[in-house]
């Protein structure tokens, strides 16, 4: 594996064992999309230094900007560069290229060598220094459900689900099904011939729910690593599926009538002093800090909903009964609540936000899921009763909408401390954005059942 603490010229000596002749320099944005510069290998050197405009990490899915607002309160109006830094410990080959080319993630720097505020990977950075700072080490675990479909070039026609190995496509539900997923063993052993030459951290795939729909689960770490894993997992299945005539997509509701696909995120913290989970007292039992993280993200997770739901596609997934949370409820073992504690040993107790969308950037969502549980701990907010019976049939508790999702969080004022305040002005102005441009379209069912009934 790549080392924890690797310096920029044990990162040239990996380059140079492997033979390199190119390197992709990358660096997510808002939406997670890979930005950044393709160099040959020569030209990547220490002291060389890359800009990018600030903008390029701050723009939305649309690639539209603000005209005008507080976006350039934070962003400069004439355009200024970042300075680029790649972090060593991210140096991944890129397994599917046919010259010997690597990829490395960068952070982000203004001219007078800080962190730009605004980039999902410093958000991240930042709430992850504020547990350094109490003695915590977060840890994480993502389970990423993502669908197959067959090709599609028109985005006027509907989503279907790919053909398999026995020629026909999928028509039923087939919840961890081990023929359904043979069906693409080829795409599927290309996936993890990819993700083992990258030195990603996955573990089990399951087939869920969906048709064409499937899960992979990421071993626990610290989050920065698992938000640059998650990153870079996303690329190599869109990468391998279209090797195989389908596209993957991380839509969270990618087809009318199927489930919609989540991030589920798995967390706990452990005592850098001690070694111990933090929410395991000596006896086995919850801990109080336990309770207060619980208490945290029923707070603050309706105002994180614009980073945990991203999209106005994000809110068609969270609907009663239909594998996806509807509330802030939680409970033990119980998958109808958005706060789920599995079943586990008391070294391994943890907390499941099954709230997320797999449409968030991984970054964005694991800063904000760690924000929720930070301030729970530092406010000791006490959760409600838990859940011990079925959530679907309690009240809707989460934003019906990304216009709602965006007023909550814009009047946080608690989760902008902690993810910094320009980020989030940077972020709700560009989702406004998008939101505007998703408003101009009309749809099917406007047309169908408004043009000739109203």
């Amino acid at each position: 594996m790549v080392r924890d603490n690797f310096t920029f010229s044990e990162l040239e000596q990996w380059l140079n064992e492997r033979r390199v002749t190119e390197i992709e320099c990358l660096v997510p944005d808002l939406t997670g999309v890979a930005r950044g510069k393709i160099l040959p290998r020569e030209k990547f050197t220490e002291d060389r230094g890359m800009r990018l405009p600030e903008a390029v990490v701050a723009m939305g899915v649309t690639g539209e900007f603000p005209e005008e607002g507080p976006y350039y309160d934070v962003i400069s109006p004439t355009d200024q560069d970042m300075h680029l830094r790649p972090d060593p410990t991210t140096v991944r080959i890129v397994p599917w290229a046919t010259d010997p080319t690597a990829q490395v993630i960068h952070d982000c720097f203004d001219r007078n060598g800080k962190l730009v505020p605004f980039a999902p990977r410093s958000v991240l950075r930042r709430v992850c220094e504020l547990f350094e700072s109490e003695g915590w080490n977060p840890v994480v675990a993502p389970e990423l459900e993502f669908y197959l479909v067959a090709r599609n070039t028109d985005p006027d026609v509907p989503l279907k689900a790919p053909v398999g190995r026995s020629g026909r496509s999928e028509t039923s539900r087939q919840a961890y099904s081990i023929d359904a997923v043979n069906e693409f063993d080829p795409l599927f052993e290309d996936v993890y011939d990819y993700c083992e030459k990258m030195e990603l951290n996955v573990d089990t795939l399951i087939h869920e729910v969906g048709a064409g729909q499937m899960e992979i689960n990421f071993f626990h770490a610290h989050p920065l690593g698992l938000a640059d894993e998650v990153f870079f997992f996303k690329r190599t299945v869109r990468e391998a599926a279209m090797r195989h005539n389908m596209f993957a997509t991380f839509m969270a509701k990618p087809i009318a009538g199927e489930p919609g696909s989540a991030m589920h995120i798995h967390q706990s913290i452990v005592s850098k002093a001690t070694g111990r989970n933090i929410f395991s007292n000596a006896d086995g039992t919850p801990s109080q800090e336990f309770y207060w993280y619980i208490g945290g993200l029923q707070k603050y997770v309706p105002a994180a909903m614009a980073l945990f739901a991203p999209y106005v596609n994000s809110y068609r997934r969270l609907v009663r009964s239909n594998a996806a949370p509807i509330n802030i409820q939680w409970g033990t073992d119980n998958r109808t609540v958005g706060i789920r504690s599995p079943v586990a040993t008391a070294a391994a107790r943890r907390i499941e936000n099954r709230v997320i969308g797999a449409d968030a950037n991984p970054y964005a969502a694991l800063a904000a899921t760690l924000a929720c549980g930070y301030l729970g701990i530092k406010n000791r907010i006490e959760p409600t009763p838990e859940c011990k019976g079925d959530a679907y049939l309690g009240d809707f508790q989460l934003p019906r909408s990304l216009g709602e999702a965006l007023e909550l969080l814009r009047a946080e004022k608690d989760l902008a401390e902690v993810l910094g305040e320009s980020f989030v002005t940077v972020y709700t102005e560009v989702k406004e954005i998008e939101y505007a441009e998703f408003m101009k379209v009309i749809s099917p069912w406007e047309r169908e059942h408004l043009l000739l009934h109203v």
